[in-house]
């Protein structure tokens, strides 16, 4: 019956060499982890969050942008949160400014 069960080895109570060392491992594998995290995905994600606040604060009247939902159109009015555009001849709306995606050539709603 050996060959079914393995013979069961008692441990003894005597601390083992090296515990610090495995902590000082598992401690600089999770650091490694986190600053190759930090690189790939933190890193990027901020430096589009800061451009995306720049163009935001860049807006000014008579520009051409792209709102979130597809939507081309020229500033005609600035407030504090909100912008007027103009979509086509006689053809405003409001929209928010968080709601800008992105900023096109001036002459790119002529050339449509």
């Amino acid at each position: 019956m050996k060959f079914f069960m393995t013979e069961a080895w008692a441990q003894s109570s005597q601390p083992t060499i090296g515990t610090d060392v495995d902590f000082w491992l598992t401690l600089i594998i999770f650091s490694a982890f986190f600053l190759i995290y930090y690189v790939l995905v933190i890193r990027p994600r901020l430096s589009r969050h800061k451009e995306r606040f720049k163009m935001i604060a860049s807006l000014g009247k008579g520009d051409e942008i792209i709102t979130n939902g597809g939507l081309l159109g020229k500033v005609i009015q600035m407030g504090d949160s909100f912008l007027l555009l103009e979509l086509a001849d006689g053809i405003e709306i409001k929209v928010e400014k968080n709601a800008v995606s992105r900023t096109v050539p001036k002459g790119t709603i002529k050339g449509l």
